[in-house]
């Protein structure tokens, strides 16, 4: 059930308003459900929108059936809470739904939908050329099991997709936000658990993969915190075996240190994620991939 805040309180005073001064419906997890659309920051900013040449062709000529088309509420990344995503009225089938937040140019998600014809993939993103490219890799592909929708995650997760209804949620590479006055804006933190959790299935996976190992220690500690998780590799990769470990020691993106990491609890990286140019960037750099799996209770 949607929440609103009480009439007499100072939120209410700052909840989103219609034209015709009647308080929106808020969406749970959203900015707007912290009193204001933009009380609460935001993990993007929207950059460049401009769609040109063959991105404009693509999305000109299939959005129409590979964008999800949703009711906005309040800003254009923003849905309306009385929205539900169809899964099986939208790909025309009963299947295993995957949905990646904040798919980029959707090599991971095309990749993975042509390995996993039995599977529907949804890939959420805000930046309109990033879902003009994903576009352009399914028609090329000839695939039938991938859709976009441009939307913000938590909204998605909040109330779009129904409870239960997902098999896996995979965040690779989230923008880390890696200076300590913008850590904030992180996108895996405390109050994004629990709505991954709700759109999951008892069993499914939470799969989550950064070049930054402050936000890796701090996606970790998010999901060993939540109740609604267990952590598929607790106890592994510890010591001189953890990547944690190795950053410290080159001292790449942290303070450089000797002091090993006995926390481990640390996947091996997902086969099924391809491996793209984005994390080529990040190897070249000397970087560490670290790679997370929580599981469902």
């Amino acid at each position: 059930m949607t929440e609103h805040p009480a009439p007499d309180s100072p939120q209410a005073d700052k909840a989103p308003r219609t034209q015709d001064g009647t308080a929106r419906p808020i969406t749970p997890g959203s900015q707007a459900a912290q009193g204001t659309y933009r009380a609460q920051p935001v993990s993007f900013v929207r950059r460049g929108t401009r769609l040109q040449g063959r991105r404009q062709k693509a999305w000109d000529d299939h959005s129409a059936t590979l964008a999800v088309d949703i009711p906005r509420h309040i800003s254009d990344t923003s849905v309306h809470p009385d929205y539900v995503f169809d899964a099986a009225a939208e790909f025309g089938r009963e299947a295993p739904l995957v949905v990646e937040i904040g798919s980029g140019l959707g090599d991971a998600v095309v990749h993975a939908a042509k390995e996993n014809p039995g599977k529907d993939f949804l890939a959420v993103e805000v930046y309109t050329p990033g879902l003009a490219q994903t576009i352009q890799k399914i028609v090329s592909a000839e695939l039938r099991n991938v859709r976009v929708v441009q939307a913000n995650a938590p909204e998605v997760l909040g109330t779009m997709l129904p409870a239960g209804s997902v098999s896996e949620v995979w965040v690779f590479f989230p923008d880390p936000w890696h200076k300590t006055k913008h850590n904030k804006r992180r996108m895996v933190k405390d109050t994004f658990a629990p709505l991954v959790a709700r759109v999951l299935a008892p069993g499914g996976l939470w799969r989550l993969a950064t070049d930054w190992s402050g936000y890796a220690e701090q996606m970790r500690a998010v999901g060993v915190a939540s109740p609604d998780f267990d952590n598929m590799h607790d106890g592994e990769r510890t010591g001189s075996a953890s990547p944690l470990t190795q950053a410290r020691l080159t001292g790449v993106d942290c303070e450089q240190s000797d002091e090993p990491d006995t926390g481990g609890g640390w996947a091996p990286r997902f086969d099924g994620r391809i491996l793209t140019s984005f994390e080529n960037k990040a190897h070249k750099a000397g970087r560490v991939i670290f790679d997370l799996t929580f599981r469902r209770k």
